[in-house]
């Protein structure tokens, strides 16, 4: 059985017309499918009979599964979702008064190794397809349907307004099934979803940035962590691939194909390793040719992390520096830190084909 959600417009058009069917049946099939969120073809009334035994017969709509279902005392709520052989991977919906904003995931676990990453820790297992990364957003958006508590966040019908790959992976490591997502997510006859709306964060593959700012430019956020590459070779071990002076080269490029005038750069603030004066006013120096804003990300403990967070008043004070350069920046609100769903906690279920959690435990 195919699964419906594995294609995009042109790709179900495609699909289709191996039926004999004609273009207009796939707009049909996309308006149930995404805007009502309905994955029972009997259901769809409008569609001719026979199309929906033919697609009884042969077609699927599957989202993953969800194992657990988790909402916060601040309202914030996780999924862990079931893709197979033992894997899970999370999503969480954050609800604020002028948004709704969904986090997704890319891949199951995550190779790139970042130290003060929950998901980092696990291993990687496999790419998510298209139709799984999409599919939470389907998903999200039916359990969502049925909550009361969010529907005054709903505007122009939509209950999430926003969306961040942020969740676990590095998207640009999984580039073909995550631009396949991101423009079904953009589709006026899929999601529709604004450019400005829907962000990517990546900790610095910069031949993917380059080509994603032709192929599909959403808002970037950039995990930049540290002031220098001895630093950041230690925490993003990426950045031994692709330093930040090449980095920074790379976020200038993009922003000339973006949909926002700025990169956002991410910045976990770690107790007495990233958060002194003295490397804030570096910050200040290698972002200075970069329309820029931070996201200041107070660390979210998770077991043998090895990092304390760093406390308010060095965190304000780091703000203030960046502040008094002309540099926004802003203090991320924890969100479902007590169903570890907050920034950097997402862990999922991983059957680590690194082998790195073996070899973790035998240092």
């Amino acid at each position: 059985m195919d699964n419906l959600l594995e294609f995009n417009r042109q790709q179900l058009i495609d699909y289709i017309h191996k039926f004999g069917h004609k273009p207009y049946r796939a707009k049909q099939l996309l308006r149930w499918i995404y805007r009502f969120g309905e994955d029972r073809f009997d259901e769809m009334t409008d569609v001719a009979k026979s199309f929906r035994l033919t697609l009884k017969e042969s077609a699927s709509i599957i989202p993953p599964e969800i194992s657990f279902d988790h909402l916060s005392t601040d309202g914030t709520r996780k999924w862990l979702l079931n893709v197979g052989e033992k894997n899970g991977i999370e999503s969480v919906f954050i609800p604020e008064e002028d948004r709704g904003t969904l986090c997704i995931s890319s891949q199951v676990g995550c190779a790139l190794e970042c130290t003060f990453c929950s998901t980092g820790r696990q291993g990687f297992n496999r790419n998510l397809t298209a139709g799984e990364i999409i599919g939470q957003l389907w998903l999200a958006n039916k359990m969502l349907r049925h909550q009361d508590d969010y529907s005054g966040l709903e505007r122009e019908g939509r209950i999430i307004t926003n969306v961040v790959m942020m969740g676990m992976g590095e998207p640009l490591a999984n580039y073909k099934n995550v631009v396949q997502a991101l423009e079904m997510m953009l589709d006026d006859q899929i999601y529709g979803l604004s450019r400005r709306r829907v962000t990517l964060s990546t900790s610095g593959l910069i031949p993917a940035m380059d080509k994603l700012k032709e192929d599909c430019p959403v808002s970037l956020a950039v995990s930049l962590h540290a002031p220098d590459d001895k630093l950041r070779d230690q925490i993003v071990p990426i950045n031994k691939k692709y330093p930040i002076k090449d980095l920074m080269a790379a976020c200038k490029r993009y922003i000339n194909k973006a949909p926002r005038d700025f990169i956002t750069f991410e910045y976990v603030m770690l107790k007495g390793v990233n958060d002194s004066i003295q490397q804030a006013k570096l910050l200040i120096q290698i972002v200075k040719e970069v329309p820029c804003k931070f996201n200041l990300i107070p660390f979210n403990p998770f077991p043998n992390s090895g990092y304390l967070c760093s406390d308010k008043k060095t965190i304000n004070e780091f703000k203030s520096v960046l502040m008094e350069a002309g540099i926004i920046a802003t203090i991320r609100k924890t969100r479902g830190d007590d169903i570890d769903a907050a920034c950097g906690q997402l862990a999922g279920q991983v059957q680590d084909k690194t082998k790195r959690t073996m070899r973790i435990k035998s240092v």
